[in-house]
């Protein structure tokens, strides 16, 4: 196929929706309990402060900003911290999902 600008764009679009069908085993399985440590430790963590009802006040703009700080300072991808960044910021992933979860389950 010739490399045109149509083939570099459909390119990028499959790599960007299917690139993580080429990746390993190990960086698979390890994003993966990455999402699911983040949903249990935030599901554990929603339900104790739904449960005790204090401190919500200081309690989530602290959330809102650790989330915000994760999103924000992004390594580059030759950096060596951006493995580590990408675990935290797949448990972030998980975070979030929970969050979105118990907000359905509560109705609100």
């Amino acid at each position: 196929m010739q490399n045109t600008k149509f083939s570099r764009i459909n390119d990028q679009f499959n790599n960007l929706l299917f690139g993580f069908l080429s990746s390993s085993w190990k960086s698979k399985s390890i994003n993966i309990i990455s999402v699911l440590i983040g949903y249990f430790l935030f599901a554990n963590f929603v339900t104790k402060f739904i449960s005790e009802g204090q401190n919500e006040l200081i309690m989530v703009p602290i959330i809102i900003f650790i989330i915000e700080l994760i999103i924000r300072v992004k390594p580059s991808r030759d950096s060596s911290l951006f493995y580590l960044w990408s675990i935290i910021d797949k448990i972030r992933i998980g975070a979030t999902y929970a969050v979105i979860l118990e907000a359905f389950k509560l109705g609100s």
